[in-house]
């Protein structure tokens, strides 16, 4: 499944979010790339998700402050309990605008769970 073009989420880094170095922490996309899954998760299956999985995070361009960070996500896979979210992370650069850049992509795997916290079929 290719991932749709609407992002799930879209943010501006803000100073509050970088490192001594002046980029953005990884830290904060994770977070961000674990919320829009699982924004993605809810629409797909209006389910209790929690997850259990972030998989194949690797940087392969920095994030600064001002940019515009857009996560893309879709299901990708379906289990019985369990669905995969891959997610796809660009940057419109502040002093750049209108130019592009990809800065990661993750697989989120996420368990249909009861208010108990239990494992339960999706369908």
């Amino acid at each position: 499944m290719s991932i749709g073009r609407e992002p799930a989420l879209r943010v501006t880094m803000l100073p509050r979010d970088t490192n001594a170095r002046g980029t953005i922490f990884g830290g904060v996309i994770l977070s961000h790339i674990d919320l829009a899954a699982a924004i993605a998760a809810h629409r797909y299956a209006a389910r209790n998700f929690v997850t259990k999985a972030i998989r194949e995070v690797e940087f392969i361009a920095p994030v600064f402050v001002g940019d515009v960070v857009s996560f893309y996500a879709a299901v990708v896979r379906e289990g019985k309990t369990s669905l995969t979210v891959q997610v796809e992370v660009e940057v419109e650069r502040f002093r750049e605008p209108g130019k592009s850049v990809k800065v990661t992509q993750a697989e989120v795997v996420f368990v249909s769970v009861d208010d108990s916290g239990r494992p339960i079929p999706i369908r």
